[in-house]
């Protein structure tokens, strides 16, 4: 299993956002998950990989040619992969993950996160997508989140598929447990087989 890990390029206000990251990798590979992610060795994105490497884990880094040549790259990888651009980039890691885990970062954490996030609801795939909420840095997203829903422009359904805590070792008890909802705009017939299979699979568990 791999999971793809976005967030910060800067390590934040507070030590905590560092620690986590580290403490996170750490686990990761100490459950012999592999981390994917954008391959810097600088703020939460070096620490995340530096605990998974700490713990003898496996990361994998994908960055693109023009990252890459700021000397930014993390060189103790256990694969560092150089494509030629920011889309590229996130093909690849999808293409790598099992499971996408935000932790605290910028505009492109969020990107990247939503992208999977919004996949999901469509069908494109169904791995799960989590937050760790490392000293309540996403509780004004999930209140934003929460009024989309209100607001009726999401359903609940795709707003509970999101894992969102504190702790670490329950988001990877959440991704391993994940069931995806039914993916908009599918046919009701397509809707009715998922269910059928969706209640096959816990009848046979």
């Amino acid at each position: 299993m791999k999971l793809a890990v976005f967030c910060g390029s800067a390590p934040g206000d507070i030590p905590i956002y560092k620690e986590a990251a580290y403490a996170f990798g750490k686990l990761a590979a100490r459950r012999g998950i592999g981390l994917v992610y954008g391959g810097g060795h600088v703020g939460l994105m070096g620490a995340v990989a530096d605990g998974a490497l700490a713990a003898g884990g496996e990361v994998t880094g994908i960055m693109p040619t023009a990252l890459a040549e700021k000397e930014i790259a993390h060189t103790g990888l256990t694969r560092l992969e150089v494509v030629p651009d920011m889309h590229t980039r996130k093909t690849r890691m999808a293409e790598l993950a099992s499971g996408f885990v935000a932790l605290p970062g910028g505009a492109g954490t969020l990107e990247e996160i939503f992208e999977q996030w919004t996949w999901a609801q469509l069908g494109i795939h169904q791995k799960p997508c989590g937050f760790l909420n490392v000293a309540g840095y996403f509780d004004p997203l999930f209140e934003m989140i929460e009024r989309t829903v209100s607001a009726g422009f999401m359903k609940r359904d795709y707003a509970e598929m999101l894992v969102c805590t504190v702790d670490p070792d329950t988001l990877l008890e959440r991704f391993a447990r994940y069931r995806p909802p039914a993916q908009k705009w599918q046919s009701k017939s397509a809707e009715i087989k998922a269910q059928c299979m969706l209640e096959n699979q816990n009848n046979g568990s």
